[in-house]
């Protein structure tokens, strides 16, 4: 008898097998279509920089570039001030805005995680209010307060305007972070004599690091990428970030066409820190999404 059930078993585990291998391969199949379509504009991008000025600018446009040039990057190179100075600015930009988010909203969640504040959750709900404000909307209040105590044309005052931006988010995230720190480090070290601040430096930033990480990762993409704002805010060309450079050079050819060339050769540049940044730091990136997620 005990044969017997083996033996069926066996043959139902046969029967199982191809239909497991067979859907395992569709969804390779499917992962692999849609990387391709992700990274096809990626690389079309890419090989529109390495074309010559003349077939750059050609229509129809050739897809693979008959030879290669870097042409586009020498003109991009030597754009108005350069392109050093417009990567310096957008490096700094969102460095500062990284320090900014960081130093504002891991305070705020670590009380808001942590201390009996009366009305904490009104209080928490009425600041996540602002992510339904669209923030072009808050732009012409903000220049106008920025141009009266001089912050316009300033890397640091478009550092406060992309903080202002990603402060709501930031702060979601990491208030779920450390509610999710357990209690028990956090009584350890009072009982060891720690004061609140030397329990967030301590034991709560070290164990909400990917938090921390996921927060920094999303501040340096928005700021490197923002363009709206820098627009309002940055009138002189020394203070223009890469996004904005590239707006303009989008007319500098000699019958006032597009530049594809230099165009496209920008916005490859413009992507490789964004992909470095995510690929140095996917893994906490995956997991400070997840933190606080399930309890």
């Amino acid at each position: 008898m005990t044969a017997g059930v083996e033996v069926r078993r066996a043959r139902a585990a046969a029967r199982v097998r191809p239909r497991v291998g067979r859907a395992g391969y569709l969804i390779g199949a499917l992962c692999v279509a849609i990387a391709a379509v992700m990274l096809l504009p990626l690389v079309m991008s890419v090989l529109a920089s390495l074309k010559p000025t003349a077939e750059a600018a050609a229509s129809p446009p050739t897809y693979l570039p008959h030879a290669l040039s870097l042409d586009s990057y020498e003109r991009l190179w030597s754009y108005q001030q350069g392109l050093p100075t417009y990567l310096v600015n957008s490096l700094g930009t969102a460095l500062l805005t990284i320090a900014f988010t960081l130093l504002l909203t891991i305070p705020a969640a670590y009380a808001l995680a942590r201390f009996p504040i009366p009305g904490k959750e009104v209080v928490f709900v009425f600041l996540l209010l602002a992510l339904i404000v669209p923030y072009q909307a808050l732009l012409t209040p903000m220049f106008l307060m920025f141009a009266k105590v001089g912050l316009t044309n300033t890397l640091v005052g478009l550092a406060i305007l992309h903080t202002a931006i990603q402060l709501p988010f930031s702060l979601y995230v990491l208030r779920n972070s450390l509610s999710a720190v357990p209690r028990e480090l956090e009584e350890a070290a009072i009982t060891d004599g720690a004061s609140s601040w030397q329990v967030l430096l301590r034991v709560c930033i070290p164990s909400a690091t990917p938090a921390i990480v996921t927060v920094a990762l999303f501040a340096f993409i928005m700021s490197w990428n923002e363009f709206l704002g820098a627009l309002v805010m940055m009138s002189k060309g020394s203070s223009f970030t890469l996004p904005l450079i590239l707006a303009a050079g989008r007319t500098e050819t000699s019958l006032g066409g597009t530049d594809w060339g230099m165009l496209q050769a920008g916005i490859t540049i413009s992507i490789i820190p964004c992909v470095l940044v995510y690929l140095l730091l996917q893994r906490y990136y995956v997991s400070g999404l997840m933190t606080g997620a399930v309890k």
